[in-house]
């Protein structure tokens, strides 16, 4: 037998050999779901590979197991492939987004019905005598938390919807630019929403303390229905459930999710990652429609809000109609009751 013909019967030999390895191997496409046909593949080749094998710390199953990756979560610098990747994919590139994405649109659509059924709290007639709202340090605490809120907004949306909204429009040049710059800037800038938020937290936390009297304001809704002005102190209710369930509960979401996915360096694994992306988005979504919320009422719903924050003073007569609890202690140094008659009686509040 020449040698031509022996390296024919060897190569033969070997593909008999190799035929029920890659038969097993090979993984129809209806059974890849939700992974990909190669992740199958390997999953079912490692399955039946001599120890150490499928069970073993020793296999490949390290580079691929959703818990502990690469070396066992101490370094992922050599993962392949991991069984999470592809149902995070899924997940945040589908019902994820399509759900965040609703909810907001949704949002704006009912404040824009809810303004033109109801229309802007009806402004009190000016006085001409104007009284101290916020203090410099009051605004500028506010202000940069809202500017980098709005920042990471921005940037996070087009992270989250710019493949689907601005690709097909753009092209991938100017798109590829814009997504380098939102994601730089949405990282540079989450940890400055923290430590603003901090700030902001301390300063406003006294007067955001919950009174008896904040019940009657929840029970007729702040009076946005019935343009009512309901008694309230510095702050009212809603601006005080804004402070707790916005700023300090959602903004904790937002932080310790996002500082998890900013700093990747502490050993989390993508399984971690994935599930703090997971929050994030949902933390995102609620903080962003509490903050449409927050900024309409703000602005246009309440006539002559913006202009405390802007300027940080009011129309005396503003204060009187909108917060008479916090006028009225104006007026009388802190000493003075609520207005007369401004509780059902057996409800008045009591002084702190």
């Amino acid at each position: 037998m020449d040698s031509l013909s022996f390296r024919q019967l060897l190569s033969v030999l070997l593909f008999a050999l190799l035929i029920p390895v890659l038969a097993h191997a090979a993984v129809p496409n209806e059974d890849a779901v939700p992974a990909y046909a190669e992740e199958q593949t390997i999953l079912q080749t490692e399955k039946n590979t001599p120890e150490p094998g499928w069970g073993d710390a020793a296999s490949g199953r390290v580079h691929m197991d959703r818990h502990f990756l690469g070396q066992y979560g101490e370094s992922e610098g050599n993962v392949i492939l991991q069984r999470g990747g592809n149902t995070w994919r899924n997940l945040r590139n589908g019902p994820i987004a399509t759900i965040s994405g609703a909810l907001m649109v949704l949002m704006l659509l009912g404040i824009v019905a809810f303004y033109r059924a109801v229309g802007p709290a009806p402004a009190p007639p000016e006085s001409g005598r104007r009284v101290e709202r916020f203090s410099s340090w009051d605004r500028i605490v506010h202000w940069a938390t809202a500017i980098s809120f709005l920042i990471l907004a921005i940037t996070g949306l087009i992270v989250m919807f710019g493949k689907k909204l601005l690709l097909p429009w753009m092209g991938h040049d100017v798109y590829s630019w814009l997504a380098i710059i939102s994601k730089y800037l949405h990282n540079f800038f989450g940890p400055l929403f923290i430590l603003c938020s901090v700030i902001l937290f301390f300063t406003f936390l006294r007067k955001n303390i919950f009174e008896r009297w904040d019940w009657q304001w929840i029970k007729k809704g702040g009076g946005l229905l019935s343009h009512e002005h309901v008694p309230a102190g510095y702050f009212n209710a809603g601006e005080k459930l804004w402070f707790w369930g916005g700023v300090t509960l959602l903004g904790l979401v937002m932080s310790i999710s996002g500082l998890i996915l900013d700093f990747v360096n502490f050993g989390q694994t993508r399984y971690i990652l994935q599930w703090a992306n997971y929050l994030h988005v949902a933390g995102a979504t609620f903080y962003i429609i509490a903050a449409m919320g927050h900024i309409y009422i703000g602005t246009l719903g309440t006539p002559g809000a913006y202009h405390a924050m802007r300027h940080g003073t009011v129309d005396e007569e503003w204060a009187r109609t909108h917060h008479p609890i916090w006028y009225e202690e104006l007026r009388g140094g802190g000493s003075r009751p609520p207005p007369a008659g401004a509780f059902p009686e057996g409800t008045a509040p009591r002084r702190t």
